[in-house]
């Protein structure tokens, strides 16, 4: 790919603008703000010679006055060094106007140590970056590896498992009620189904209060999973379900437990759509969606709750069992008198 010779921004400091040649960057950069002259900027002028020094007086009489001559000795630090050492002409990546000279003088681009470059300078414009060679590595958030979706998903069934319990003692008979309420109807529409009837005429009403006990039960199922989750999420990023997986939600950004704040915001983005259960299981979908979202996530394996409340999820490392472990020398190594 060829570009034409021109004033371009620098891709290594978009602040500036710099001549390109159609073969590498040329001259000093000007800001990129500034219009810039119509042809190639001005040629830099020669550096000065070096002022003799009484070390290279002393160098010049031990090879007879000859400046390029090399040293007998064969030792380092002389002014023209030895073959292979860096800055002789023809060594990959040196190449000078005189020998021993270190530096290009009209570097290639992307070529490091180039004039008013703070470091390594990208591709001319145009051209694409360089992408990471090979598969990413994976992130180890907090220097622990990130937890599994099977370990996610086995600790999530355990917490739900302990809610429904929490459910059948607390919510049991609101729902013992509501089953009373609409069983009448549904005893007759399955009938009818079984005949074939289609007709709707006759069948029974639904009870009045089986709406308010359909809200009601879903008020204090989602209150008695933010009690459950909540607390025991913002002060140690664990729930029961987790603890028994080893894993664990962490903030993104540092190794600490996650607050109170941050612990409703991760649940409530999971956890309240369960009062949308009423709108035709709108809040189950929803929920369904969160769950599965970790398979799609890369490279940190975020759930939708994860990325709210900017949380992370990580494998914590297995204790050793003492009973199993094998047993440590008393005495250490270079102590035997």
């Amino acid at each position: 790919m060829s570009l034409e010779p021109g004033w371009y921004v620098d891709p290594a400091d978009p602040e500036t603008r710099r001549w390109w040649d159609g073969e590498g960057w040329i001259g000093a950069p000007i800001p990129v703000d500034v219009t810039p002259p119509d042809g190639p900027p001005p040629a830099e002028p020669e550096p000065a010679p070096a002022t003799a020094t009484p070390a290279a007086d002393h160098q010049a009489a031990r090879t007879g006055g000859r400046p390029d001559a090399t040293p007998t000795s064969g030792t380092p630090g002389g002014p023209s060094p030895w073959p292979g050492q860096p800055g002789q002409p023809g060594q990959p990546g040196q190449a000078g106007p005189w020998p021993g000279q270190p530096g290009p003088a009209n570097p290639w681009p992307g070529q490091p140590g180039q004039p008013g470059q703070p470091g390594t300078q990208g591709p001319p414009p145009g051209w694409p970056y360089p992408h990471w060679p090979g598969a990413q590595p994976v992130p180890r958030p907090h220097g622990l590896p990130l937890a599994s979706y099977g370990a996610r998903l086995v600790a999530r069934l355990i917490d739900f498992g302990v809610v429904f319990l929490l459910n059948g003692v607390v919510n049991g008979w609101f729902v013992w009620r509501y089953v009373e309420a609409v069983s009448p109807y549904l005893r007759e529409s399955v009938r009818r189904a079984l005949n074939g009837d289609t007709s709707t005429d006759g069948l029974p009403q639904i009870d009045e209060q089986a709406g308010g006990l359909q809200i009601a039960i879903l008020v204090i199922a989602t209150a008695l999973w933010y009690a459950y989750e909540v607390p025991s999420m913002a002060a140690r990023g664990q729930t029961f379900g987790k603890r028994l997986m080893g894993i664990r939600a962490l903030p993104v950004e540092a190794d600490q437990p996650l607050g109170f704040g941050r612990a409703t915001r991760r649940w409530s983005t999971l956890g309240l759509p369960t009062l949308l259960w009423y709108c035709c299981g709108l809040g189950l979908v929803l929920q369904l969606i969160d769950a599965v979202s970790p398979l799609f996530d890369h490279p940190l394996r975020q759930a939708l709750h994860d990325k709210r409340a900017q949380t992370v999820v990580v494998q914590l490392p297995r204790k050793r069992d003492p009973r199993t472990a094998p047993p440590e020398s008393a005495d250490t190594p270079g102590d035997t008198p």
